[in-house]
C-alpha cells in the first residue's frame, strides 16, 4: 500500500534521523537521539496544518489569489477559500523525485510546470544533509521559461521539545520588528517589537502568549545566521532553527487554533518575502529566464544552557 506521503526517505548520521517524503518534497521528521525535534506526521498519515511542506513559489498568503507581473493580471486558485486567499504556494501536493541519495543525505527535485495563475517554467531542487551540527536545507530553484517570474520560498516546520504545551518553555526570536495583520492574516503595516508582548530578543518563557506573526529585522550572529531558539530549562534540551541571509522573514506560530498542533509545538518558517508579496512586491524575487535562487536553513540540537 502506497503512504499517503508516497515513498519515504530517510537519512541519518550518528544518532540523527530524518525522513523526507515525495509528497511536497517536504520534512516528515528529524529525530537526535531518538527525541523528536519536529512535530511531524506518522507515515500512514498525509501532512496536516502544513507540518514539514515547501511553500513555493510562493510562503504565506496571497490576497484573493490575484496579481499583476510585468503588466499581465493573473488568478490562482483560492486554497484557503475561508479567508479569500491563496496560500503556500504550488508543489505542497505534488510528487517530487529523488535526484541524489546517500545515507546522510538526499536532493529532491521538482519541475513547476505553467499553470493558470503562474505561467512560468520552475526547476526546484532540496537538498536536505545531516551533519556533527544538525539537520541543512539547501533551496535552489532555476527559471527554466523565457520569460521572468516572481518567486518566493519558505518552509513550515514545527519545533518541539517533549510531548508536553509549549507555554513553559524559553524562546528566543532574533526581530526587531513584527508585521500587524488584518482579520485575513495579511499585512497591513510594521511595528517595532520593542514594549510589546512579542518581543522575544532576550529569551523568556512563552507563556500565554499567542503568536501567529511575521517577524523581519532580523539579529544576525557574526556567521551571518539568524538564529531561534527553543529551550526546556527543567530537562536541558533545546533546539535551534536558523536561516541564512537568503530568508530576511520568519513567521512564527503557536498553533492555537489547529487542535492537532494546538500549542504542543511552535512553527518557525523561514520566509524570504512577507505575505503577500506577489501584490505588494516587498522583497519579492524577480528571476529572470535562467537565473537561479538559492537558500539555506537548518535545524540544530542544543543544551538549555547554550547558544
Amino acid at each position: 500500500m502506497t503512504a499517503p506521503s508516497g515513498e519515504q526517505i530517510a537519512i541519518s548520521a550518528g544518532d540523527q534521523q530524518a525522513v523526507i517524503v515525495e509528497v511536497g518534497g517536504g520534512l516528515r521528521s528529524y529525530s537526535v537521539g531518538g527525541r523528536d525535534l519536529l512535530d511531524g506526521y506518522g507515515a500512514d498519515e498525509m501532512a496536516s496544518s502544513g507540518r514539514g511542506q515547501v511553500l513555493i513559489p510562493w510562503p504565506n498568503r496571497l490576497e484573493d489569489g490575484s496579481y499583476e507581473f510585468d503588466g499581465r493580471r493573473q488568478q490562482l486558485p483560492l486554497s484557503e477559500a475561508a479567508l479569500g486567499n491563496a496560500i503556500h504556494g504550488l508543489v505542497r501536493w505534488s510528487a517530487w523525485t529523488v535526484a541524489e541519495r546517500e545515507p546522510d543525505r538526499v536532493v529532491m527535485k521538482h519541475m513547476l510546470h505553467p499553470q493558470p495563475g503562474y505561467p512560468f517554467t520552475l526547476g526546484v531542487s532540496i537538498e536536505y544533509s545531516i551533519s556533527d551540527t544538525g539537520l541543512q536545507v539547501r533551496t535552489t530553484a532555476t527559471n527554466l521559461g523565457k520569460d521572468a517570474c516572481p518567486f518566493g520560498s519558505g518552509n513550515h516546520p514545527y519545533l518541539r521539545l517533549g510531548t508536553g504545551r509549549i507555554d513553559p518553555l524559553v524562546l528566543r526570536i532574533p526581530a526587531r520588528t513584527m508585521l500587524r495583520s488584518n482579520e485575513r492574516s495579511l499585512p497591513v503595516g510594521k511595528d517595532a517589537v520593542e514594549g510589546t508582548p512579542y518581543d522575544f530578543r532576550q529569551p523568556r518563557r512563552i507563556g500565554a502568549t499567542k503568536l501567529d506573526h511575521a517577524f523581519t529585522d532580523l539579529e544576525r550572529d557574526q556567521d551571518g545566521l539568524a538564529r531561534v531558539e527553543l529551550k526546556d530549562p527543567d530537562q536541558g534540551t533545546g533546539v535551534a532553527l536558523w536561516v541564512d541571509r537568503s530568508y530576511a522573514y520568519l513567521m512564527v506560530f503557536t498553533g492555537d487554533p489547529l487542535p492537532n498542533v494546538n500549542r504542543r509545538s511552535l512553527a518557525v518558517e523561514p520566509m524570504t518575502c512577507p505575505p503577500n508579496a506577489f501584490r505588494s512586491g516587498d522583497d519579492l524575487i524577480r528571476l529572470e529566464p535562467g537565473a537561479s535562487f538559492t537558500g539555506t536553513w537548518g535545524i540544530s540540537p542544543r543544551s538549555a544552557g547554550r547558544r
